[in-house]
């Protein structure tokens, strides 16, 4: 009766990982319970998670080629843009979202065009755009852009209304930390950088001041809603979020956040359901009002 923060499956969102071809799922060796999927595969899970009471989906696409400017992430029969129809197809009340970046997608795995050794910021605003474009024309509900180039939310909001897609939403990652928590899902999208690395274009995880900054560039330029990434080790910035804006915060319970839990699970070190709980919680305690979890439907089946 006087629990403070109460947390629901509908609150979730579930992200899946889309491949070429037909009938695949095939597991994630660093995320125990998650799997490569093709379309009609990721539609399955999709119905599945559904019916679990989990709020939406988010996707990520491994295509069958790479090129420098990842061409595969903006082309209309993509992997993402196959997944989303299928999805769409068969789930009615769930939400698809769709990440929008190019790392997935270019040979040299950064998130921007590459000139020489340095991330091409504005250039690579108009691919960004095409890509959030054609999942909006997909299907896709929420189109979350991941990069942190600068400039990126205005550029999407623009060429979707352009392109009569202005019920379209975007879920900026507004605040997101050039993290070691994201192993995993480097393994899971095939997405970890030839050279160097993301520093340059992601935050340092000393700055919390710095994430305000973001979210308010972010929502000057047109984002419905904001997120956190990492969520477990900064739960102070998702907090300062929260108090500074009015909008939906979202907060991504990362890769490496859920693979140590699964890890120490698996050697009977710790009570999965009672620290995946206790850790869900506390994001949504901090303020979150959206949390992209890869325990969305263990979570849903332990409160069912």
């Amino acid at each position: 009766m006087v629990r403070e923060t109460r947390l629901t499956p509908e609150r979730l969102v579930y992200p899946l990982f889309v491949v070429p071809s037909e009938g695949v799922r095939k597991e994630i060796s660093s995320l125990p319970g998650c799997f490569h999927l093709s379309a009609d595969q990721a539609a399955r899970e999709a119905r599945e998670v559904e019916s679990l009471g989990i709020g939406g989906v988010i996707l990520f696409g491994l295509p069958s080629a790479k090129d420098a400017q990842g061409s595969q992430g903006y082309a209309e029969d993509g992997v993402v843009q196959k997944a989303v129809r299928a999805i769409r197809a068969e789930c009615r009340e769930l939400i698809v979202m769709t990440d929008v970046c190019l790392c997935e997608y270019t040979s040299h795995g950064h998130c921007g065009l590459v000139e020489g050794a340095e991330v091409q910021n504005d250039p690579t605003l108009g691919l960004l755009a095409r890509m959030a474009v054609s999942h909006a024309r997909a299907g896709a509900h929420v189109v979350a852009p991941s990069d942190m180039m600068d400039g990126r939310v205005g550029a999407i909001r623009t060429a979707l209304d352009a392109e009569g897609f202005s019920g379209a939403a975007i879920l900026s990652y507004a605040a997101k930390y050039a993290s070691a928590y994201y192993g995993p899902f480097r393994e899971a999208a095939d997405s970890a950088p030839q050279f160097g690395d993301r520093r340059g274009y992601q935050m340092d995880p000393a700055n919390a001041r710095e994430a305000l900054r973001e979210v308010r560039l972010d929502l000057e330029e047109g984002a419905d809603m904001v997120m956190v990434k990492p969520a477990l080790a900064y739960l102070d910035v998702i907090r300062a979020v929260r108090e500074l804006v009015d909008v939906p915060v979202a907060a991504y319970n990362v890769s490496g956040e859920y693979a140590m839990v699964k890890a120490a699970a698996a050697r009977g070190w710790i009570d999965e359901e009672r620290v995946a709980k206790e850790t869900l919680v506390s994001i949504a305690r901090a303020g979150a009002d959206i949390i992209l979890t890869y325990h969305a439907k263990d979570f849903a089946r332990w409160t069912k």
